[in-house]
């Protein structure tokens, strides 16, 4: 694995971390948006990896775009759409501009955490890490 990719990686797991221990404490809004940040590292760590990452095109924080880009080398990919991966888009600007701010419930942020696990699974499978499904 390249460096890079190590390092986006290595961030994405510091968001998926940052995400449910903001869940646990009650911060619903942030839980959901850093789990929204790890599903797109992942996802930009993986087009890293392949050598398909442009950082002009790929400056998206749409999970459904940066999907179907990693769909394109792989099409596994579209297992993730299937699951509602996608959903994760809406929380990329709620937490961090208050004209945005909608409630995020609890079960809103639970899912957003289990949607981010099923995409750092999917990546970490198919960059053959050993840290896949821990």
């Amino acid at each position: 694995m390249k460096e890079d990719t190590k390092k986006w990686i290595e961030f994405a797991e510091m968001d998926l971390k940052v995400s449910k221990l903001t869940y646990q404490n009650g911060i619903y809004t942030y839980s959901a948006y850093h789990a929204q940040q790890a599903a797109e590292k992942y996802l930009k760590a993986y087009l890293i990896e392949k050598e398909e990452f442009n950082p002009k095109k790929h400056r998206t924080h749409d999970i459904r775009e940066l999907i179907k880009a990693c769909a394109n080398i792989d099409d596994s990919f579209t297992h993730l759409l299937e699951a509602g991966a996608d959903k994760l888009t809406i929380y990329a600007t709620s937490a961090r501009y208050p004209e945005y701010e909608f409630q995020v419930t609890r079960k809103m942020a639970k899912e957003a955490i289990q949607l981010a696990e099923k995409v750092r699974n999917h990546v970490l499978e198919k960059l053959g890490s050993p840290q896949a499904h821990h």
